[in-house]
C-alpha cells in the first residue's frame, strides 16, 4: 500500500484529479477515524474529513515527502479537528453503537469475548468523550496514532512540555474514570 500510496501522491502532485481521488479513497477510512475521535462527533468528523482533504488538495504541491503522506494528512487532519472543536463549543453525547462497525472485531472471536470487548471499547470511548477536548487531542495523536511529543506539540500549536502536561493530565483522567477507586464510583453516580 505505501508503495500504491507514493505513486498517487507523485500523480496528484503532477494534477492527475483522478490520483488525489484515489488517494482519498485509500486514506478516508483511517482519517475519518482520527477525526472522530478527536471530535468525538460524527457531524463534526464528517466536517473535519473535508476540510482536512480541502487543505490537503490545495497544498499538495508543498508535500516535500519528507513523511509519509498518511502522517502528513493526519496532521492536517489533526489541525483542522482542533479548528473545529474551537469553532464547536456545544458537548453532545451521543450514543456508540452505530459507531462500532468502525472498530476492527474478528469473526473468529467468541461472543463471550466479543462482548466485553465491546464494553471496554464502549467504556475507553465513553472516558474518552468525557475529556476536554484539548486533552483529547494529545491522548489520541500520543496513545493512539504514536506521534512523538515534539510532532503533537507541533501539531496543537503548545510547547513540548505542554503536551506532556496535558498527557499526563489526560491519561490520569482516563485511569481515575475507567478504574475508579473504591467509593469513587459511588460518589460520582450521586
Amino acid at each position: 500500500m505505501p508503495t500504491e500510496v507514493t505513486g498517487l501522491v507523485t500523480a496528484a502532485k503532477a494534477g492527475d484529479r483522478a490520483a488525489f481521488d484515489e488517494l482519498v479513497k485509500v486514506t478516508y477510512a483511517e482519517t475519518y477515524t482520527l477525526a472522530l475521535r478527536l471530535t468525538n462527533n460524527e457531524e463534526d468528523a464528517r466536517d473535519v474529513v473535508q476540510e482536512a482533504y480541502l487543505r490537503a488538495y490545495r497544498g499538495l504541491k508543498k508535500f516535500r515527502g519528507d513523511a509519509q503522506f498518511s502522517t502528513w494528512l493526519y496532521r492536517i487532519t489533526a489541525n483542522c479537528a482542533a479548528t473545529q472543536m474551537g469553532r464547536t463549543i456545544r458537548h453532545r453525547h451521543e450514543d456508540l453503537d452505530d459507531q462500532t462497525q468502525l472498530f476492527d472485531e474478528r469473526p473468529e472471536a467468541d461472543p463471550e469475548g466479543r462482548a466485553d470487548n465491546a464494553l471496554l471499547r464502549d467504556r475507553v470511548t465513553s472516558a474518552l468523550g468525557h475529556l476536554p477536548p484539548r486533552l483529547r487531542a494529545v491522548v489520541v495523536l500520543r496513545d493512539v496514532y504514536d506521534l512523538p511529543h515534539e510532532e503533537i506539540a507541533q501539531e496543537l500549536g503548545i510547547t513540548e512540555a505542554a503536551a506532556k502536561v496535558r498527557l499526563h493530565r489526560a491519561r490520569k483522567q482516563l485511569r481515575e474514570r475507567l478504574f475508579p477507586m473504591r467509593g469513587e464510583e459511588e460518589a460520582r453516580a450521586v
